[in-house]
């Protein structure tokens, strides 16, 4: 919530008290100096839990991410987890990501858990996330906490919460933790470490979840088969180079080629302008290295290890970078033939998926005659319904972000698993006389071509922030009537709960919860949602787009109408 100028004046002469170091004194004064308009944008709100956590940039300020902000968070979530547990130990768990700080942010929170009497269990170094999430139900924790800032640049670093099932914060836990923090004075912060409470871990918890993913991710493939797959793979300087390629290892991949100039954990990200696998440049060494090694794969994860990036040889043999709902499309595709053949499907099996990601899930899902569910952005509430639905069997899942989940010994995306997954895919389905391609062209015939595309326009600081808010208002007050004269034919309004069927004029309510996106639906069955990021300063618009494909011969000139399409779309919003 953004406050007035008086009350950004009374927040910073707060920070200039005794209170806070004189490190932070000292900033701040720099600040008023030389540079106001940086010390309004540091006070001018306090950072909140979005959809991954609370995310920002480091530095001094209650709208920056420091040690009296984590601080003050986990002494909130502190008070919460002992009133919430009168009659237990409470216990929690802290990973750490690659990011500068990260590791001195995470001591932090360690100190304040263990000055308040909880139990901490602190990993000795950088781990990924998913192994955050293992580690909640291994250890038997009340909650977990990971410092990252997932592809962020390298200035930003973050906190996100998971509680005892694993999964981050939901409602009610969420909304309950933010009151018992809104509580918190930074002068009631206990920052005095009770050392006999905080215990160093790292092999007791890395064999049991690299044995799982492992475990998890290994299908179909013979051994031949993997012999037979070269694999290159970039962490992008980010944790997943400590579970990655021991994970690959174990189930018997042995030809994997590591972009050895990403190899190495570094919060500035030296070799790419952003850490993010969905971004093609991203994956430009690891794509070089590909071609040199004549690999059949490239895997690149974002720096908490819990998204991927893959590309894959196409029909004429030339590496393609895929997006992440063809990337889920075609993992979805093998576990329901892996249940439908192997295990066999009882009926109880479900699917998941988020409101801004291809409808093609939902078609693929319910050709196997397995539940399909969808839920807003964000894994959480993914993890939500299987904490929710104890007699339903999640087989897997993901979003159009580069996240999927495989079953649900991990309880967020996982990166890990994933990989696994993917290279189990690349390896069979060429085994077989196929490809990864290939079953996705495939598809495609199947279930019908769907073609997204996905436009974030950055809107930073105060500005930026109202900027945002005002698109959203327009396009709720005037919403389009048509979309590159297609008429509009439906309106889902997430904040309200509503959608409307403007072809009859019906209502009905959105049994999710509330969130600030907007979804169109043209009588041709474009899709066109508008949604405010939750830890970036972006607003997102997902276009979705699709035609039948009769045959795999017509693949290319039907990509080309619906990319003609997309950009129809984009230029009749103004967002090119």
């Amino acid at each position: 919530m953004q406050i007035t100028n008086a009350e950004i004046d009374r927040r910073v002469k707060e920070w200039l008290t005794p209170t806070f170091d004189q490190d932070t004194r000292s900033e701040i004064q720099e600040l008023q100096q030389n540079n106001p308009g940086q010390l309004k944008e540091s006070f001018y709100r306090d950072l909140e839990f979005g959809t991954g956590g609370m995310r920002g940039v480091m530095g001094v300020g209650t709208n920056r991410i420091n040690k009296y902000t984590l601080g003050k968070s986990t002494q909130g979530l502190s008070n919460y987890l002992l009133s919430q547990f009168p009659e237990e130990q409470p216990k929690a768990v802290i990973a750490y990501d690659c990011r500068n700080n990260s590791d001195t942010l995470a001591q932090v929170v360690a100190n304040v858990f263990s000055a308040n009497g909880i139990e901490v269990f602190l990993f000795s170094e950088l781990r990924p996330t998913p192994e955050l999430s293992f580690a909640v139900k291994e250890l038997g924790c009340h909650c977990g906490i990971v410092l990252t800032a997932s592809h962020n640049p390298p200035e930003y670093n973050g906190y996100k919460v998971y509680w005892q099932d694993g999964g981050q914060l939901v409602p009610p836990q969420d909304k309950e933790i933010i009151e018992e923090i809104n509580k918190v004075h930074y002068a009631g912060i206990k920052f005095k470490a009770n050392s006999a409470l905080i215990q160093t871990i790292d092999k007791v918890i890395d064999t049991p979840f690299i044995n799982q993913s492992a475990a998890y991710g290994s299908f179909a493939a013979s051994q031949k088969a993997k012999n037979n797959t070269t694999i290159v793979f970039t962490p992008l300087h980010g944790t997943s180079i400590t579970a990655i390629p021991e994970t690959l290892k174990k189930a018997g991949y042995n030809n994997v080629h590591i972009v050895q100039e990403q190899a190495e954990p570094n919060g500035n990200f030296p070799t790419v302008k952003s850490p993010n696998p969905e971004e093609p440049e991203a994956l430009t060494m690891a794509m070089n290295l590909a071609k040199k090694v004549n690999a059949d794969i490239v895997i690149g994860t974002d720096p908490d290890c819990d998204r991927l990036g893959i590309a894959v040889r196409n029909n004429h043999g030339d590496l393609q970078l895929l997006n992440g709902n063809q990337t889920m499309i075609v993992m979805t595709w093998f576990l329901l033939e892996h249940y439908k053949n192997v295990k066999g499907l009882k009926g109880n099996e479900f699917v998941a998926s988020t409101i801004v990601s291809t409808p093609m899930l939902k078609n693929l899902s319910q050709a196997y005659g397995v539940e399909y569910k969808e839920v807003l952005t964000g894994f959480k509430w993914i993890a939500k319904l299987i904490k929710d639905h104890p007699e339903k069997h999640f087989i897997g899942g993901g979003e159009e972000s580069f996240g999927y989940m495989v079953g649900d010994f991990v309880r967020d995306k996982d990166a890990v698993t994933s990989t696994l997954l993917a290279c189990e895919i690349v390896a069979f389905t060429k085994e077989n006389g196929s490809s990864f391609y290939q079953t996705l062209l495939d598809l495609y015939v199947n279930h019908g071509f769907y073609r997204e595309n996905l436009i974030s326009l950055v809107k930073k600081g105060i500005d930026g922030a109202a900027e945002i808010k005002q698109i959203m208002v327009d396009s709720r007050n005037n919403p389009p009537k048509y979309i590159n004269d297609e008429k509009v034919v439906r309106i889902e309004d997430y904040q309200t709960s509503t959608a409307k069927n403007l072809q009859d004029y019906s209502e009905h309510t959105i049994h999710i919860p509330k969130s600030n996106v907007l979804i169109f639906y043209t009588e041709n069955g474009s899709k066109i949602a508008a949604r405010p990021s939750g830890t970036e300063p972006k607003i997102k618009f997902y276009i979705s787009v699709h035609k039948p494909l009769p045959s795999i011969t017509q693949f290319e000139e039907v990509q080309q109408q619906l990319d003609d399409k997309i950009e129809a779309i984009m230029k009749d919003l103004k967002l090119t």
